[in-house]
C-alpha cells in the first residue's frame, strides 16, 4: 500500500508539473511568433506608407495608407516581366529536380550494384561544397557552351541536387519491397514499378522536395547575378537588389517589391504544409 500511495503521489506531481509548464510554453511560443512575424508586418506597413523610411519609428498602423508604391513599382520598372522570369525558372528547376532526383533515388534504393554505397556517399559529399567554390568553373563551362546571359545557363546547374536524391531515397527505402516483388510477378518492370507503385507512395516527400526546390530557385541571387547580363532576363532577387540604388529614399517601393516576392512562397508553403511535415517525418530528418 505505501508503495502504491508513493507511486500515485509521484504521478500526481508529474502531472501537475506538466500542467504548470503548459502556460509558460504557450506564452513563450506566442512571444516567439510575434518576434518572427514583426519584420513581415513592418515590411507590409512600410509598403503602404508613402514616403516611409527605415530611420522612421515603426508604425503598425500607417497614418495615410496607400497602394501607390505598388502602382509605381509596376509602372516605372518591368516588374511583371521580372516576376514571370523568376516564376518560369522556379517551375522549370523544380520539375527537373523532381524528375532527376526521383529517378536517381529509385536507382540507389531499388537497383543494387557494386559500389552503390560508396557512390551514394560521394554524391552526398557534394552537399558540403559551397556554391562559391563552384562559381568560377561553372561560369567557364557555361561560357564555353555559349549559355552566358540565357535562361538555360541559369537553369542547368540547378536541375539536379544531392539533397533531393537523399530525401527521396530515404522515403523509398520505407516502402515495403514486397510490393515490388508482387508487381514483378505480374510482369511489371522497373519503369512501371517506379511510376505506378513507388512514386504514389512517396507523395509527401515529393511535395517536400517541390517546396524546397521552388524556394531555392525563387530566392536564388548569386548564380543569376553572375550569369545574367540583360535587364529583360533579370530575376526577382536581382531586381530587388537593383532597387536599392534606384530608389534610395523610396523604401515604400522597395518594401512593396519585397511583399510581392514573399507572397508566392507563403502560398505554396501554406498549401503544402501538411505534406512537408509528413514528408520530413517519413524520411527521418530531425
Amino acid at each position: 500500500m505505501p508503495e502504491t500511495t508513493a507511486a500515485k503521489t509521484r504521478q500526481a506531481v508529474g502531472s501537475w508539473r506538466k500542467k504548470a509548464w503548459k502556460p509558460i510554453l504557450l506564452v513563450a511560443v506566442i512571444l516567439g511568433a510575434c518576434v518572427m512575424f514583426f519584420p513581415f508586418l513592418w515590411t507590409f506597413t512600410t509598403s503602404i506608407s508613402p514616403g516611409a523610411g527605415l530611420s522612421a519609428t515603426p508604425r503598425l498602423i500607417p497614418e495615410n495608407p496607400s497602394w501607390a508604391a505598388y502602382l509605381e513599382l509596376f509602372q516605372k520598372t518591368p516588374f511583371a516581366r521580372v516576376i514571370l522570369n523568376s516564376l518560369g525558372l522556379a517551375i522549370a528547376t523544380t520539375a527537373l529536380q523532381l524528375i532527376t532526383s526521383s529517378m536517381a533515388a529509385y536507382v540507389f534504393s531499388r537497383m543494387p550494384f557494386r559500389g552503390r554505397g560508396v557512390v551514394f556517399a560521394i554524391y552526398l559529399g557534394t552537399m558540403m561544397i559551397p556554391m562559391q567554390v563552384l562559381m568560377v568553373p561553372l561560369f567557364v563551362q557555361m561560357r564555353d557552351l555559349g549559355l552566358v546571359d540565357s535562361y538555360l545557363g541559369v537553369l542547368l546547374p540547378g536541375m539536379a541536387g544531392a539533397f533531393g536524391v537523399f530525401l527521396l531515397r530515404q522515403a523509398m527505402n520505407s516502402v515495403p519491397r514486397e510490393l515490388d516483388e508482387a508487381a514483378r510477378i505480374d510482369g511489371a518492370g522497373h519503369l512501371r514499378i517506379f511510376a505506378q507503385i513507388i512514386l504514389p507512395l512517396v507523395g509527401p516527400s515529393l511535395a517536400t522536395l517541390t517546396v524546397f526546390a521552388f524556394m531555392n530557385s525563387w530566392n536564388s541571387f548569386l548564380w543569376p547575378l553572375v550569369i545574367l547580363r540583360s535587364e529583360e532576363l533579370k530575376t526577382l532577387p536581382l531586381a530587388l537588389a537593383g532597387m536599392q540604388g534606384q530608389y534610395t529614399t523610396q523604401w515604400d517601393v522597395m518594401m512593396s517589391g519585397s511583399i510581392i516576392s514573399i507572397l508566392p512562397m507563403l502560398a505554396i508553403y501554406l498549401f503544402a504544409q501538411k505534406y512537408v511535415i509528413q514528408g520530413v517525418a517519413n524520411t527521418g530528418i530531425k
